[in-house]
C-alpha cells in the first residue's frame, strides 16, 4: 500500500514548478558582487582623473565648471563608462551562466529575453537622457538620473526575477533622489548605489539561495 501524499509537499512542488516556469531564478549573486567591484574601481579611476585634472574637489570643478571644461572631460567619461558596462556584463554573465547550468536552466530562454529587454529599455533611454543632461551644462543631474533610471529598470524587471530585484531598485531610487539634493558628492553617490549597492545585494543572495546549496565537503 503506498503511503499517503502530502498535501502541503504536493502544493510546495507546484509552485516552485509555477516559480520556476514564471521567472528567471539562475541570477547569481556574485554577479552583484563583481558589478560592484567594478563599480567600484570605476569611481576611484574617475576620482584619480578628476582630481589629476582638476585638484583637489575634481568632480565639484567638473560639475560646476564651463561647458568647455565638460566637453573636455567627455571622452574620458563615456570610455570609462562603456569600459564598466562591458567588464560588468562580462562578471554577470560569467556567473549567471554558472548558476544556470547548475540549475538545469537555459539562460536565452524566453523568460531570459524578457528579463534582459525589460531591462536594456530603460537603460538604454536612461543612458541618453544623462548624455543630453551634461551636453547641456547639467552635469550635476547626471548622476542622480543614472541611479533613477537604473532604479526604475531594476523594478521593471523584478516580475521576471527574485522579489530582492524589487529591493535594489528601490534603493538606488532612494539613492538617486537623495543625490538631487547634494549634487557636490554625485560620485560617493555614485559608489554607494552602483558599488556598495551591488555588493550588499550580491552578498545577501548568494547566503540566501547559493551558499546553502553548494555540496558540502
Amino acid at each position: 500500500m503506498k503511503p499517503a501524499t502530502d498535501p502541503l509537499a504536493q502544493l510546495t512542488e507546484i509552485r516552485a514548478i509555477m516559480e520556476r516556469s514564471s521567472r528567471f531564478l539562475s541570477l547569481s549573486g556574485l554577479s552583484g558582487v563583481g558589478a560592484g567591484v567594478v563599480a567600484l574601481l570605476g569611481a576611484g579611476t574617475g576620482h584619480w582623473y578628476l582630481r589629476e585634472q582638476y585638484g583637489e574637489g575634481g568632480f565639484v570643478r567638473l560639475v560646476e565648471g564651463s561647458a568647455v571644461e565638460q566637453r573636455a572631460a567627455l571622452p574620458f567619461l563615456v570610455a570609462l563608462a562603456a569600459g564598466m558596462i562591458v567588464a560588468a556584463l562580462l562578471v554577470a554573465t560569467y556567473f549567471t551562466l554558472r548558476r544556470a547550468r547548475q540549475d538545469g536552466q537555459v539562460i536565452w530562454s524566453t523568460l531570459g529575453r524578457r528579463l534582459a529587454l525589460s531591462l536594456v529599455i530603460p537603460l538604454v533611454a536612461g543612458g541618453l537622457f544623462c548624455l543630453a543632461l551634461y551636453l547641456r551644462g547639467v552635469a550635476s543631474l547626471v548622476v542622480p538620473g543614472m541611479l533613477l533610471f537604473y532604479g526604475l529598470a531594476l523594478l521593471n524587471a523584478s516580475k521576471y526575477t527574485l522579489d530582492e530585484i524589487r529591493l535594489l531598485g528601490l534603493t538606488q531610487i532612494g539613492l538617486g533622489l537623495v543625490a538631487l539634493l547634494l549634487p557636490g558628492y554625485g560620485l560617493l553617490f555614485f559608489a554607494l548605489g552602483f558599488g556598495l549597492g551591488h555588493i550588499g545585494y550580491g552578498l545577501l543572495m548568494y547566503n540566501r539561495y547559493e551558499r546553502a546549496a553548494r555540496p558540502q565537503l
